[in-house]
């Protein structure tokens, strides 16, 4: 009886440990059945509360540093972790040319004398599974990070950064390729929210989160050309100078969901500037449309 007793306590000592996600996961991951080493530099910062998980994932891939804040669950039964929609690096990106992989992680917390650990895998949506194969990880607990307040300050304090491109006051305007991005973009319908006249050869676009900072991350089509692409929505604008191509009866610019935030759908305020009028609107994308205003130049009297 005294035996049953002590092993039940144990168990029960042990149980919080064993469903604990909550801190600091760091490790490698690699490209599942890949012919060479493509290694990524993997860290999870994460807090669960009733089986909900926010977290901030961060990862480098050669010379790039990325960051998204996603959402997900835990089953604290079966110790499964899923988080969704996060953009990948596609292991075969170029320095000059980066496509991401929409993936979601799938992982199983392990636990054991020597430590804690989330093994699994990132893995694409099914229409994308034989471009974008399986990304494999093992993840350890740093024990050393684990304060609690440090890691909701994280969560509150999140600001994606993306190392490798960092523009002046505008970002250049030229067409980019995103294979991956280029192709959703088709499959999903432009609807315009507006018409603007403008009286101009050029005007300045720039993108706000459109309320609270949450993540949202959109890229941007130009005359349905992609100029910019997985740019994360704060209150630091995203801007542009775009040039009016007159032989077009309008030029239309959209905006394209790169993901939903943590509070859907995704939201912007665009802000256009013509250098004698501003204007303000406000645009909403999913998955299955794409936000769009068009600008028509005025008709000049002689």
């Amino acid at each position: 009886m005294k035996r049953l007793l002590a092993l039940f306590l144990l168990l029960a000592a042990l149980r919080p440990a064993a469903q604990n996600i909550d801190g600091y996961w760091y490790g490698t991951a690699s490209v599942a059945h890949a012919e060479t080493a493509n290694n990524y530099l993997v860290e999870l910062i994460m807090k669960e509360q009733n089986n909900r998980v926010q977290a901030v994932v961060n990862y480098y891939f050669r010379n790039t540093f990325r960051s998204f804040k996603i959402n997900g669950s835990f089953n604290s039964v079966t110790r499964q972790l899923n988080l969704f929609n996060l953009p990948l690096t596609y292991y075969g990106s170029s320095d000059r040319m980066a496509v991401d992989c929409a993936m979601d992680l799938n992982a199983t917390l392990r636990v054991a004398k020597a430590g804690s650990n989330l093994k699994g895998r990132f893995v694409s949506k099914p229409e994308y599974r034989i471009t974008c194969p399986e990304v494999v990880f093992d993840l350890q607990m740093n024990r050393d990070a684990n304060n609690p307040d440090s890691i909701l300050t994280a969560l509150r304090q999140y600001k994606e950064t993306y190392q490798v491109w960092s523009p002046g006051g505008y970002d250049t305007v030229v067409p980019v390729i995103n294979y991956f991005v280029n192709e959703r973009y088709k499959e999903r319908e432009n609807v315009v929210a507006q018409e603007i006249e403008l009286d101009a050869d050029s005007v300045q676009v720039s993108f706000y989160d459109n309320g609270e900072v949450d993540g949202d991350s959109i890229s941007v089509f130009y005359n349905d050309r992609l100029l910019t692409f997985s740019r994360k929505l704060s209150a630091q604008a995203v801007q542009m100078r775009l040039g009016l191509d007159s032989t077009r009866a309008y030029n239309e610019i959209s905006m394209f969901a790169d993901n939903l935030g943590s509070i859907p759908p995704n939201t912007a305020l665009m802000v256009v500037y013509d250098g004698k009028q501003r204007h303000e609107i406000r645009l909403t994308s999913n998955l299955q449309k794409n936000a769009s205003v068009r600008f028509r130049r005025k008709i000049r009297k002689p």
